[in-house]
């Protein structure tokens, strides 16, 4: 029961800051035809019930491969996409409308004792994409294949505000009636660019992507995503798929992306509202940065420092002081979570700088937040013209060796510093040319 509300509480923070936010989910048919797909639904409804506007765009080739196969016409593909002609769209059409019931019936599921007891979901779709023919690719002639030319968010907006869940299958409709059929993966990315979702996640065979020493990458820059993909034979192929339109999700608007295991119960969840999640995140912008603290940063601080001074490791502060000093203080972000700090007090008179308050959150500190910290405020002291910085500890003293630091005595502290030095505390002074 205790890890239960551990987990609690640590996912509380991710339910408040998805309130109200647009997550496009994408998945294939394959996920609408395993049994496992009542889970998926069960989490659709819990996010939905969280207040997370849905738009969930599905696949569907293994139903249309079925349907082919029945009446006996071949399948032909090329770069990837389906080559549609008349025969196939109709096998299209059919395999799109069994796709959709079945999502829509099993949303509309309110058994008791279930996970969707009580829920009342409202599906909605609709023609909400204009589409255009790819035309003849590489001398082959697509048809009725089709990508996507306009989108219609201001009708998709409208169903969200009045809380509906929005369906879209990959088909695209002309101004002159004709229909498309399109692919899943573009289709998702180009309706969460339109909406500036502020979630792009796809469910996929693998669980996420994987360096060359197949460890799983679980947060990627669209930087490094492009080098990856510059040599695509190292890439799963579901990888090689999904990853681009990742990519041109956040480079675009999208604030991250996610490539998920379709066969991992629950991914959406422990991806969502875990720290470590078990996919691949994509973001414009590496993850973790350090700027500036804000007024607005205090409560983030006090969490993160408040342990340590009970422990006797920091001197205390007072959220007055903290909320006075404030703009002395660097902050380390990780996904618009505080996750470490560190200030500067500068003596400029005597060229000295005081490294004080440098602190990372437990679940962060063997990922090298401290070291960054120590740098951003050493080239913060450096531009402000300073010789060097001193740090006060009591229980940090070989970090502080290993990174450059020497000891010193309270005599070589700023005359000011000396006076306010508290000979109970007994800290031990170290000191770091710049």
């Amino acid at each position: 029961m205790r890890g239960f509300v551990q987990w609690i509480r640590a996912a509380a923070p991710y339910v408040h800051a998805f309130r109200g936010k647009t997550f496009v989910i994408a998945f294939g048919g394959e996920v609408v035809a395993d049994d496992s797909f009542l889970g998926v639904i069960h989490d659709l409804n819990l996010l939905h019930s969280l207040g997370i506007r849905l738009v969930v765009v599905h696949g569907m080739r293994p139903q249309i491969e079925a349907i082919l196969a029945q009446q006996d016409i071949p399948s032909r593909y090329h770069a990837g996409l389906r080559v549609t002609d008349a025969e196939t769209m109709d096998c299209v059409l059919e395999a799109a409308g069994q796709a959709r019931s079945r999502i829509e019936a099993m949303l509309s599921l309110g058994m008791a004792n279930s996970p969707m007891a009580g829920a009342y979901n409202r599906v909605s779709s609709g023609n909400y994409i204009t589409a255009k023919p790819i035309g003849i690719v590489d001398g082959v002639d697509m048809m009725l294949t089709g990508e996507v030319r306009r989108i219609d968010t201001q009708a998709i907006q409208q169903r969200l505000d009045d809380a509906d869940i929005v369906l879209i299958s990959p088909l695209g409709y002309s101004p002159t009636g004709e229909i498309f059929n399109l692919a899943v993966e573009e289709v998702a990315m180009q309706v969460a660019v339109r909406l500036t979702a502020h979630k792009l996640l796809f469910l996929m065979e693998n669980d996420g992507v994987r360096n060359g020493r197949k460890q799983l990458l679980t947060d990627l820059s669209t930087r490094d995503a492009e080098a990856l993909l510059a040599r695509p034979e190292r890439l799963a192929p579901d990888v090689r798929h999904y990853l681009p339109c990742a990519v041109r999700a956040c480079d675009n608007g999208v604030k991250r992306a996610h490539l998920l295991s379709r066969h991992t119960d629950g991914a959406l969840l422990l991806e969502l509202f875990t720290r470590d999640g078990v996919g691949t995140m994509v973001s414009s912008a590496p993850l973790a940065h350090m700027r500036s603290a804000t007024i607005d940063d205090v409560l983030g601080i006090l969490q993160i420092i408040e342990p340590l001074e009970e422990q006797g490791v920091l001197v205390r502060r007072s959220r007055e002081r903290l909320e006075t000093e404030i703009e002395r203080f660097v902050v380390a972000e990780y996904d618009n979570q505080i996750i470490g700090c560190a200030a500067l007090y500068a003596f400029p008179d005597e060229r000295v700088g005081e490294l004080a308050a440098l602190a990372v959150h437990p679940d962060f500190r063997r990922e090298g937040y401290g070291e960054a910290l120590l740098q951003e405020i050493e080239s913060r002291a450096r531009k402000l013209k300073l010789a060097a910085l001193f740090v006060l500890t009591t229980r940090t003293a070989g970090w502080f060796l290993e990174r450059g630091f020497r000891p010193a005595a309270v005599a070589d502290l700023p005359r000011q510093k000396q006076a306010l030095y508290n000979y109970q505390r007994k800290s031990q002074v170290y000191r770091k040319p710049l």
